[in-house]
């Protein structure tokens, strides 16, 4: 059971590992998309299609109908990874080894639906993925298995995502079989060392440049792809959005959201901590650039206020 890209990684694991049989799919309805709104597959249905497997798409994990076709697969485990419900007790108590559950985080820290942001926005030296059983509650299951990794101080959203996703599948097929077997020990977590992860929002993506520079590095390095980082600067009057895509932290002080430097050598502006040199950015309806690249078409002066 799974939806979002994150989860392939662990249903192409299970095709293609000897010890277990994929018997279906479970994820969500397709939705429309794009400009022509066009109806689109979830990622893992893409992926169950090409490995011909039967697909159920629920529109609610909590109805009847679904619930009976569940049942008459029999199915012994089911995997769920980032799959977007809450799944009820009739379809947790349904398999002989219940439902096992891949978060992308080292429980019990960030529990939640968006895990890898959060560590990342709040500068963890690392994380990583559990396999934990599935219990009522927001990630509540006790742990099967773990497997850490740090966080490259560059590293983005978008780049974790895909290292916890290839770390998830490889663990989940390392730890079914043994569970099967009765080998693994489930253990609780610890609720006193529990925090939540709460799903992102577009304003999240907003940068205020009272914080600190290495806290604002952190937030466009966690909101990459999605939401983007972002701030708004007044063009002719109309005040535009400017995503900023990368920078880094530069050890000078200002006025925070005054632009201190703008020529070829970058463009800097202070934080309430140090500053950020921005390296890559894009206004709204242009390209991405590199910030030499928009100067040279923008007037941007140092002394300017971006909001």
């Amino acid at each position: 059971m799974g939806t979002a890209e994150l989860a392939c990684a662990s249903l192409k694991a299970l095709l293609n590992t000897g010890t277990c049989e994929v018997v279906a799919a479970v994820t969500r309805p397709d939705r429309p998309k794009g400009r022509d709104l066009r109806a689109q597959p979830p990622p893992v249905k893409m992926v169950a299609q090409d490995a011909s497997l039967p697909i159920l798409q629920p529109e609610s994990a909590r109805d009847p109908a679904f619930a009976s076709e569940l049942a008459a697969l029999r199915p012994e485990v089911i995997v769920v990874a980032a799959y977007g419900q809450i799944l009820p007790q009739t379809v947790l108590d349904l398999p002989k080894f219940g439902c096992v559950n891949v978060h992308a985080s080292l429980l019990p820290k960030y529990r939640g639906a968006a895990p890898i942001q959060w560590a990342i926005l709040n500068n963890e030296p690392e994380t990583g993925v559990t396999i934990m059983k599935m219990a009522a509650g927001m990630d509540m299951g006790d742990i099967l298995s773990q497997s850490a990794t740090p966080i490259d101080p560059d590293e983005t959203a978008a780049a974790l995502y895909q290292r916890l996703a290839a770390m998830g599948g490889a663990l989940l097929t390392a730890t079914l079989p043994a569970y099967a077997a009765g080998e693994i020990t489930p253990r609780q977590q610890d609720k006193a060392a529990a925090t939540y992860a709460r799903k992102v929002t577009k304003e999240d993506g907003r940068l205020d440049w009272s914080l600190s520079a290495l806290e604002l590095r952190n937030r466009i390095r966690a909101f990459t792809p999605w939401p983007g980082a972002f701030v708004h600067w007044s063009v002719q009057g109309q005040p535009r959005l400017l995503k900023i895509w990368r920078a880094h932290v530069a050890h000078r002080q200002g006025p925070p959201g005054e632009v201190l430097q703008a020529d070829r050598a970058g463009l800097v502006v202070a934080c309430g901590t140090d500053a950020l040199q921005v390296e890559q950015l894009q206004l709204e309806g242009g390209r991405k650039m590199t910030a030499a690249e928009f100067l040279t078409g923008h007037g941007l002066k140092p002394g300017v206020k971006i909001a």
